[in-house]
């Protein structure tokens, strides 16, 4: 039986939308732009996405917009997601098979990151090794991402990988569930600033070695019921302050 065959489309809403809040608490968001989506159909190729220019802070459940990433009317219907969200959730739900869950976002220390002309993340610390060799770089930005081309583009940069450093831009993580994309995001924004501030002293860095770092990544593997335990506690936080989120 495929893995995907039995989707809980009303728990996927629920965990969006709990995504999206919390992304909002924790100043992540920029505006009303930025985009949360999860496929909710065995082939990945239906998902939800944020609808266009609601703020975060006010998105439930039931807001959520269906798109079909192969239907190319889905920007001439009333409740057409916006211009950048179609062009780069379409093409990484209709392009990666990894991209269950896709989570776009400018926060303020990976994007001061990808300002750089080198956004590398280096392993200086266990978080930062989390993303040891693991994530993609993208250094091709081509301006706003409203047009189609872009969002293949970004698509193939990301490859296999799981997020992606993107240039002049922000980063994206994908995830098999929105609970792993989300703490994937947590972690890649804490990541980006220990580099951030690491850089910001002037002094040398101490990068640790090949090895040292490779370890040190996959370690992180042996945390992974942590990530479902670090989502699921911060939605009893919104239960208790901000229960219409499912609603």
């Amino acid at each position: 039986m495929n893995a995907h065959s039995d989707i809980d489309e009303a728990q996927v809403r629920i965990d969006l939308a709990a995504a999206l809040r919390l992304a909002c608490r924790s100043d992540w968001h920029e505006g009303v732009a930025n985009h949360f989506s999860a496929a909710v159909s065995a082939d990945g190729r239906k998902f939800l996405v944020n609808p266009r220019w609601m703020h975060w802070s006010r998105v439930r459940a039931s807001d959520l917009v269906l798109c079909d990433a192969d239907d190319p009317a889905t920007m001439e219907r009333e409740d057409a997601p916006d211009p950048s969200a179609w062009s780069i959730h379409s093409a990484l739900h209709r392009n990666l098979s990894q991209a269950r869950v896709a989570l776009h976002l400018h926060p303020a220390h990976a994007t001061a990151l990808c300002a750089l002309k080198d956004p590398t993340i280096l392993p200086v610390d266990q978080v930062t090794a989390r993303f040891y060799k693991r994530l993609a770089y993208d250094l091709h930005f081509g301006g706003i991402a409203t047009a189609e081309e872009e969002g293949e583009r970004i698509s193939q940069a990301i490859g296999d990988k799981n997020a992606v450093m993107m240039g002049n831009h922000g980063v994206t993580t994908l995830g098999a569930t929105v609970a792993e994309a989300w703490d994937a995001m947590y972690h890649l924004e804490r990541a980006a600033r220990t580099m951030v501030l690491a850089y910001s002293t002037g002094r040398e860095l101490s990068v640790m070695g090949d090895n040292l770092a490779e370890e040190t990544a996959s370690e992180w593997e042996t945390y992974r019921d942590a990530e479902f335990a670090h989502f699921a506690e911060m939605k009893r936080i919104l239960d208790r302050e901000e229960p219409d989120y499912k609603d």
